[in-house]
């Protein structure tokens, strides 16, 4: 799933869509989803946030998500938030800020942000940021990096809960205003779910 959702992002934004077989690609993705509706790296991998954003995100860029369970696989997303806000990648597991973007970018995607608490989620994002020194950890209390932060901003700026922040686009990682500038396509997305 990772590798089709680079690819096809790629493809996007070169303009070059037409190169690939975007009917196998979206077979191959859909090969990967679970019985709990989620998607995992590989067919027969266990559901995984990251993977599963890789996959939804893939799917809106080939025009595919008419063939996903939407509110199965927005439920199993927004399952993924556990009490204190914060969102983890699978069941079980310690929140971390990265899933903010993952999970959160999914919904976007999805158009069902509104399943979540996004006050809650901005808090815990915004308690893993270093005061004195900057950056974001993946949670309270760690040492902050470049990949947090930059997921935790995107994170807030999909909550739209800093409004200094640019809009984010929730498939490419990019302000919309950068995507505007590239022309890239709107992705009437939430319009297959």
């Amino acid at each position: 799933a990772r590798f089709v959702y680079c690819a096809m992002s790629s493809l996007t934004i070169l303009d070059r869509m037409g190169e690939v077989d975007v009917r196998a690609a979206t077979r191959w993705v859909l090969r990967c989803v679970n019985y709990d509706s989620g998607f995992g790296n590989f067919p027969g991998m266990e559901s995984h946030g990251a993977y599963t954003f890789c996959t939804v995100a893939a799917l809106a860029l080939m025009d595919g998500l008419g063939h996903v369970d939407c509110d199965g696989l927005a439920f199993w997303l927004a399952e993924r938030q556990i009490p204190g806000g914060g969102f983890n990648g699978r069941p079980e597991k310690a929140p971390d800020v990265c899933y903010s973007w993952w999970i959160l970018s999914a919904l976007s995607i999805l158009d069902r942000v509104s399943w979540i608490d996004g006050a809650q989620l901005a808090q815990f994002i915004l308690s893993a940021q270093d005061v004195d020194d900057g950056g974001i950890a993946d949670r309270p209390g760690d040492i902050p990096d470049v990949f947090h932060t930059f997921f935790g901003i995107c994170g807030l700026s999909l909550l739209n809960a800093a409004p200094e922040l640019k809009a984010v686009h929730p498939v490419y990682a990019l302000s919309v205003e950068a995507c505007e500038r590239l022309g890239l396509p709107s992705l009437g997305f939430s319009s297959s779910c």
